[in-house]
């Protein structure tokens, strides 16, 4: 047994989900979903893939590990379900896109929308325990994801990676910046946002960026005429 992903991912990464470690991922999270309540909902695991297809990849942006809160973590990192209150980095997030494009201040944190344009909202650990941030790390996602970046790096077209936060820098070794874009700053998180993503103006950058590698730019409006709704 091995996982299964949607769209042109599972050619793509079809090594990958044969490793070892792999076949111990799933084995593990089949024993914590008997035991306790694991998120996102098995459905919504591979959301991320389901709506970005590795073709069509032009951002992505790194996350951490999903929220671990009930009703939020969706599959997208950063993003929750529509209708649930924005937690703090994605409120910040919001704060900075009105401050970059003058987007007016939106209670919708459902980022579907980005993700059919192109940018694949990963999490570096895709999973977590209720409750308990970071219960799932050292599994094997990060194995994983990091074969993600590494076969998102090797496309030929410009790709802008979002890397907020220590953790996320880490991975800038798995990136050719001769070829592809890095976007940085310190994290969206309150205890971080005031040293350096306030006024960073990732946004703009992205779409600068893309346009220079003469991609089509992203709309990140959230309002009610641009979320989709499926």
């Amino acid at each position: 047994m091995t996982f299964s992903l949607p769209n042109d991912w599972n050619d793509t990464l079809s090594p990958e989900l044969y490793q070892p470690y792999m076949q111990k991922l799933r084995q593990f999270l089949e024993e914590e979903r008997q035991e306790y309540t694991i998120y996102p909902p098995e459905e919504d695991l591979f959301s991320a893939f389901k709506f970005t297809s590795y073709q069509n990849v032009k951002v992505l942006i790194l996350g951490q590990d999903p929220y671990h809160g009930e009703g939020q973590a969706h599959g997208l990192s950063f993003s929750v379900r529509p209708g649930v209150r924005l937690p703090p980095s994605l409120r910040n997030m919001m704060k900075e896109l009105e401050h970059d494009l003058g987007y007016p201040p939106i209670t919708n944190g459902n980022l579907e929308a980005w993700a059919h344009q192109g940018v694949l909202l990963l999490n570096a650990v895709m999973t977590v325990r209720a409750g308990k941030a970071n219960s799932h790390k050292n599994k094997g996602w990060e194995k994983f994801t990091d074969a993600i970046i590494r076969t998102v790096n090797e496309k030929k077209e410009r790709v802008v990676f979002v890397l907020w936060g220590n953790y996320a820098q880490k991975k800038k070794q798995w990136i050719d910046t001769s070829r592809h874009t890095v976007i940085q700053s310190v994290h969206p998180s309150p205890l971080s946002a005031r040293g350096g993503f306030f006024n960073s103006r990732p946004y703009s950058a992205i779409n600068r960026a893309l346009l220079e590698g003469g991609r089509e730019e992203i709309d990140w409006r959230l309002d009610e005429k641009h979320v989709w709704f499926h």
